[in-house]
């Protein structure tokens, strides 16, 4: 086992322009920890998607479709960028149009208006989801059987990156009030 010494020095040597002392490093561990674990997680859902509908759907889709299900409550585009942290509504609607397409959900208008039309689960919908959480559980969730702790540190895990999603948006937002160079 190597000693924490041993484990800042060998990081130290490590330095670059994102990262000159320990905790620049460890930070930026962190967030390329954070991109491998997103590229992997976009990488599942789109596969153990294709295990259960075919149609080329991404990643994007099958969150928002999950999304759209959860409590079994119509979703609106607002309640499902907002629930994902997304403000990039275009790519949302493309997703809503080709889960459209592909009859997992269906559109309802409010008082004939399109800012208020709100997406619901269709019954092949919830064949799908139903099957991909199967697929997630015999695939995905057998493996975390063997780590120990799993379930407190998958909590705390999530606790920490909620925090740090909100840090990155005050951030980002401090950041969007600079002068651009």
């Amino acid at each position: 086992m190597i000693s924490k010494h041993k484990a800042i020095s060998a990081n130290l040597q490590m330095e670059w322009h994102l990262a000159t002392n320990e905790r620049e490093i460890n930070f930026t561990d962190f967030e390329f920890s954070v991109m491998r674990v997103a590229a992997a997680f976009d990488r599942w859902q789109k596969d153990c998607l294709a295990c259960c509908v075919e149609g080329g759907l991404s990643a994007m889709e099958n969150a928002v479709l999950h999304l759209i299900r959860m409590h079994d409550r119509p979703k609106s585009i607002s309640d499902i960028a907002r629930l994902m942290n997304r403000d990039d509504i275009s790519n949302l609607q493309y997703s809503l149009r080709k889960l459209v397409n592909a009859q997992l959900i269906k559109r309802s208008d409010k008082r004939d208006s399109k800012r208020s039309a709100c997406y619901t689960i269709t019954s092949k919908g919830r064949q799908i989801t139903d099957q991909f959480a199967e697929f997630r559980r015999d695939l995905l969730l057998t493996l975390t059987d063997s780590i120990k702790d799993f379930d407190e540190d998958v909590v705390i895990a999530s606790k920490v990156i909620s925090i740090m999603a909100g840090l990155y948006d005050h951030a980002s937002s401090i950041a969007s009030a600079h002068p651009r160079a």
